[in-house]
């Protein structure tokens, strides 16, 4: 019996097990896609809610007034 054999019981560093085997995975139904899909969109709204951090406006400015010194310079 090889290692990898031997490992092949444990979770961590073996084989799935043969309920979790890629060929005894069931795909998802209409409703389960919906269900994700609401709660992506639930989430992402809150996020893209949220006010933008004045460090990364500050940065943004920087990255904008960048180049143009840069130019000036040279």
């Amino acid at each position: 019996m090889t290692e990898d054999e031997k490992a092949g019981g444990l979770h961590a560093g073996g084989s799935l097990p043969a309920a979790q085997t890629p060929d005894a995975v069931q795909p998802l139904g209409k409703h389960a896609h919906r269900r994700i899909g609401a709660h992506l969109r639930t989430m992402y709204d809150s996020i893209v809610q949220q006010p933008i951090p004045s460090r990364f406006s500050d940065l943004i400015a920087q990255l904008d007034d960048g180049p143009a010194e840069a130019s000036d310079q040279g």
